[in-house]
């Protein structure tokens, strides 16, 4: 299935952004975010939401703060968020195409979740979506320091797995994403708005 985007490579470990990549929960996440931030008269729009996708919450936060003036502590928001995601947790679904990668190398090639957003939260969800027989590891925002575009996410993932950064391909939907896999020296497939998989650039 891979052959067709690299077929001069043979990958020995397939590393998976989360949110807007191997589940919709985009739809989901931007809802509480405008949920929490009514609190505080301010609202994020979609366009603002996919440019700092795969930024940590807390990051996001802060520039919020900048751009507005404004004084939201990050660890109450990122607490309220969760909340408002969680509700809406029953409508999220996993994204197709990618799953059709996960279930055909699933058991071939080692395979893990790399993402900005929190452990418990990651969780929840992978285990609404009956995901973690399919992953070998997950790296997630309370296992490194410099996020997205910085590649130690995804060069923590490689190392975890035994496997050298240019024999890992990541899948990423968000810009940030695809440039710490260019960092982290893997060829990373982007995952577009329509969920079709094309080569990043």
């Amino acid at each position: 299935m891979l052959n067709s985007f690299f077929p001069n490579h043979d990958f020995k470990a397939l590393l998976f952004d989360f949110d807007g990549t191997v589940a919709d929960t985009m739809p989901a996440h931007l809802g509480a975010w405008n949920k929490a931030l009514a609190k505080y008269s301010l609202s994020l729009s979609r366009e603002q939401h996919q440019a700092w996708a795969g930024r940590p919450t807390h990051r996001i936060v802060e520039m919020m703060n900048e751009l507005h003036q404004a004084t939201i502590d990050p660890q109450q928001f990122l607490a309220e968020k969760e909340v408002h995601y969680l509700s809406s947790l029953h409508e999220v679904k996993t994204i197709t195409s990618v799953m059709d990668v996960i279930t055909h190398y699933h058991g071939k090639v080692p395979m893990a979740i790399v993402t900005g957003s929190r452990r418990k939260i990651v969780d929840l969800t992978m285990r609404q979506l009956n995901l973690h027989s399919y992953f070998d590891l997950l790296v997630c925002a309370e296992d490194y320091t410099q996020g997205k575009p910085a590649p130690d996410c995804f060069l923590m993932a490689a190392s975890k797995l035994s496997i050298a950064p240019e024999n890992c391909l990541v899948f990423e939907d968000a810009v940030l994403g695809m440039q710490a896999a260019h960092s982290a020296g893997m060829k990373c497939l982007m995952v577009d708005e329509k969920y079709s998989l094309t080569h990043s650039r």
